[in-house]
């Protein structure tokens, strides 16, 4: 009998990891379900032969196709404007497969294997649950809780609103990055042209003209970063390269993830790009979650699983432990550091008022106003700041070179 790994969620919001035997991924799922446990991932366990894996229950195998972010967020709109029209989920599935067909042969083959699955007997989430690559947890929960309510249009309508919202969100943020990459990597390209093919004229020149005369530090300098760079470009570019690894290397490592997410939130001028974008995706995020009908404890758990960020994560965490001990959410919020007060603040009054949910949306969209404001302020400062760096790099050569220039027209002269 084939042996299933799951992932799961109790009663109580806790995250459960094991393994199953069953007919299926749906006969395991429905007995997960039958002890009480709410799974968001069921897929066939790799044998010793190597075969099977994560999706080889629904005939995917290892090449388990992914849908892109954007053809996603078309698909969910689509899907939740064809079941309002009143269409059955399977025609509307079929159908969506069939516009794909010859388009996105990924999003032609994952719409058809849930439509089968869907034919067979397997509910929306679990058909879902099958392809984590495509659909995460928070997807996939919020559609669970779409069919317990009986609103899955509805859900999905916010779905979509959500992804499009984080995407341009992103969007934004990585525009903002673009320009300095761009000034940087033209810099960089101008400076090793100029070390590496102009400088060695000019100092040969030199050498020529002004034997044996001192020559000013700058140009000591400048001319030594030069013959380093001619006479041993390779061993600086492999030098470069071991670096990029090592440094890749030391970002997938808990201690590499956890530096790296302190300085993007403790940085500045970052910080405050970073804070804010943080604290609109765990309101938008939770906001949306709970507005779905998810439990609390199951939707702190889905917002920490997603939260990119493992300060955010671990504060996500303690907030997740003190809602299940009883408590609100606010005192552990504060106590993390991480989140801004107003954020505290607004949490408080929507769990006083029983309308958490409403407020965390109206504090999304008040921080995701923050988070563009903080892009273009941010872009405005970083122009005159990558224009000055050029200038001084650029012009601190030419000065190196002038300056010995200046002194063999002297010598020349008389």
């Amino acid at each position: 009998m084939p042996r299933f790994q799951y992932t799961a969620m109790d009663g109580n919001g806790k995250e459960k990891k094991g393994f199953i035997e069953a007919d299926t991924d749906v006969a395991a799922t429905a007995q997960l379900k039958q002890q009480g446990l709410f799974p968001t991932s069921v897929v066939q366990a790799k044998t010793s032969s190597g075969k099977g894996g994560a999706g080889a229950g629904l005939g995917f195998g290892l090449a388990a196709p992914k849908i892109s972010t954007k053809a996603l967020t078309t698909t969910t709109r689509q899907l939740a404007t064809l079941l309002q029209a009143g269409l059955p989920l399977v025609r509307a599935i079929r159908t969506l497969e069939r516009q794909a067909k010859g388009s996105d042969p990924s999003l032609n083959k994952v719409l058809g294997n849930l439509a089968d699955q869907v034919e067979g007997g397997a509910t929306f989430s679990e058909a879902l649950s099958g392809h984590p690559k495509s659909f995460n947890k928070l997807y996939v929960s919020m559609v669970r809780a779409g069919e317990a309510s009986g609103a899955m249009e509805v859900v999905l309508v916010r779905l979509a609103e959500f992804m499009e919202k984080a995407a341009r969100i992103a969007g934004k943020v990585k525009s903002a990055l673009m320009y300095p990459i761009a000034v940087l990597f033209i810099a960089g390209t101008i400076t090793a042209g100029l070390m590496i093919f102009i400088v060695p004229k000019f100092s040969k020149m030199f050498d020529e003209m002004l034997p044996g005369e001192p020559m000013p530090a700058i140009t000591n300098f400048v001319v030594g970063c030069s013959n380093a760079m001619a006479n041993h470009a390779l061993t600086v570019f492999a030098g470069f390269v071991v670096f990029i690894i090592l440094f890749k290397i030391f970002l997938k490592t808990k201690v590499g993830v956890y530096c790296f997410d302190f300085l993007a939130l403790k940085m500045p001028p970052f910080s405050a790009l970073v804070v804010r974008n943080v604290s609109a995706r765990f309101c938008r995020t939770l906001g949306t979650l709970m507005a779905s009908g998810v439990a609390v404890l199951q939707a702190l758990q889905i917002v920490k699983d997603t939260a990119g960020n493992e300060l955010v994560a671990r504060a996500i965490q303690s907030v997740h432990d003190a809602v299940k001990e009883g408590e609100g959410m606010t005192k552990p919020l504060e106590k993390s550091g991480v989140f801004p007060l107003m954020l505290c603040s607004m949490v408080e009054v929507g769990e006083e008022t029983g309308a958490l949910p409403d407020m965390l949306n109206r504090v999304a969209a008040v921080y995701e106003e923050e988070v563009d404001r903080a892009v273009e302020a941010l872009t405005s400062m970083i122009e005159p700041l990558m224009i000055a760096f050029l200038a001084v790099v650029v012009g601190g050569i030419v000065i190196a070179m002038f300056a010995p220039l200046v002194k063999m027209i002297d010598k020349l002269g008389g």
